[in-house]
């Protein structure tokens, strides 16, 4: 079973930036996805993006102001995360699909990380 493993978050004010970073326990052609969570709402993705040097794909909140890379020799995602606001404040949760194609929906991600806080005040 292969685990994931999130850094990165943290506390910043608006207009300030984050790096989140996914590691998987294992290799893995399979597509990696961020998620967040805000208190009382639903899941949602943010960006994902498939091995292979394919390219990402984006919440439209956030085009513009985050940039998702992948390195598959390392297992690894790095979420680059600009100018940030006070809405991007959640539980942000790195997760794998079981294919390598990417969907923006949480239900099609088996495995999940234990997530990292955001939070932008």
């Amino acid at each position: 079973h292969v685990q994931l493993v999130e850094s990165g978050g943290g506390l910043v004010q608006p207009g300030e930036s984050l790096r989140l970073s996914c590691k998987a326990s294992e290799a893995t052609w399979r597509c990696m996805g961020w998620f967040r969570q805000a208190l009382g709402k639903e899941r949602e993705g943010v960006a994902a993006i498939s091995p292979g040097g394919g390219a990402p794909e984006y919440a439209e909140s956030v085009k513009g102001r985050f940039t998702l890379s992948r390195e598959d020799k390392d297992n690894s995602v790095t979420l680059q995360m600009n100018d940030l606001r006070t809405d991007d404040t959640g539980m942000n949760y790195c997760a794998l699909r079981r294919s390598q194609y990417c969907s923006p929906e949480s239900h099609d991600y088996p495995d999940w990380g234990q997530g990292t806080q955001v939070t932008v005040s």
